[in-house]
């Protein structure tokens, strides 16, 4: 067959397929040649532009956007959902972004480490349906959470319904998060029921954390678990811009030293970034330092987000860079 014979033979294949949906056994049967003939001129006419494919996104979708997070910080994942700027909407939108990424994403022998004071991660984990199996083993608090009886229900809640949720174990974290000196704090590390806990952490295959502004959220200013004006005043003084389970980094993401750090009682600064899988839901004009800091310095590596601060984050590493 001539090579206007061939194209002309490929463009009618084409067309029959992609434009009138006829299978290729019906093809090969109407122009009486072979069904992998009819396979092969398919291909010959995708690798030749003839067909070509054109993925039209649906409304309310940022696969581009997304691409480009990843892209530009290294993530593994990133989810950018539609919310407007409205605070309010914001949190829900994550939550429930939040809350259909669990879904999607556990398919069995997890352990899960939580960060208990995130109000984004409550809202999620209210909004989970429970698996048909097991998809997680364990349910691991990252830090310490007791404090304010009243806004402690909800972190016990949190793991609770999670731990309910996946069929895992869940494991609290026995202690506050903050102490008075940094050697209350080391002998509270050596208590057995706390040991028990942070022996955990090198098991845990996916975080699920908040990141937080200097200025603390609602949920966590309620807790109990609060440094004091001079801790705020030190961490500012260091140039912390935001943290993640209470280890607060600067701008370009560095773990910030200090005395209110080493008075924490949890998962370390090495022990969060060194989880496989870091998944962090955020968002909001508030917390756009934080999260561009927090991307910079590895300390999470999955993002869900919402779209304005998915831009701002490209603007912020263009200026960088």
């Amino acid at each position: 067959m001539n090579d206007d014979a061939q194209l002309r033979l490929m463009a009618r294949i084409a067309r029959m397929y992609h434009e009138r949906g006829i299978k290729q056994s019906e093809i090969a049967a109407e122009l009486h040649v072979s069904q992998p003939r009819v396979s092969r001129l398919l291909k010959r006419a995708a690798d030749e532009g003839i067909v070509r494919t054109v993925v039209t996104l649906p409304a309310g979708t940022f696969t581009t956007l997304e691409e480009e997070i990843e892209a530009r910080y290294g993530l593994d994942e990133c989810v950018v959902v539609d919310a407007g700027e409205d605070e309010t909407t914001i949190a829900n939108a994550l939550a429930a972004a939040a809350a259909t990424y669990l879904e999607t994403t556990l398919t069995g022998g997890d352990v899960i480490g939580l960060s208990s004071w995130s109000a984004t991660w409550l809202a999620a984990i209210e909004r989970l349906q429970p698996f048909r199996t097991q998809v997680a083993s364990a349910v691991v608090q990252l830090f310490g959470g007791i404090g304010n009886p009243t806004v402690q229900v909800k972190a016990t809640r949190m793991i609770d319904l999670l731990a309910r949720a996946t069929g895992a174990a869940p494991e609290f974290f026995p202690s506050p998060a903050v102490l008075g000196t940094p050697a209350a704090a080391a002998e509270l590390r050596n208590d057995p029921s706390v040991i028990h806990i942070l022996e955990l952490l090198p098991r845990v295959t996916i975080a699920l954390v908040g990141i937080g502004s200097l200025e603390p959220s609602a949920l966590l200013r309620q807790s109990g678990n609060i440094f004091s004006d001079a801790d705020h005043e030190e961490l500012r003084a260091a140039g912390a811009v935001g943290d993640v389970c209470l280890r607060y980094f600067d701008a370009d993401g560095a773990h910030v030293d200090s005395d209110f750090d080493r008075r924490l009682v949890g998962a370390d600064a090495d022990q969060l970034r060194a989880i496989p899988r870091r998944v962090a839901a955020a968002g909001g004009k508030r917390k756009h330092s934080a999260i561009h800091a927090a991307l910079r310095g590895g300390w999470v590596n999955v993002l869900i987000t919402d779209a304005a601060t998915a831009r701002a984050l490209l603007d912020d590493q263009s200026s960088a860079a």
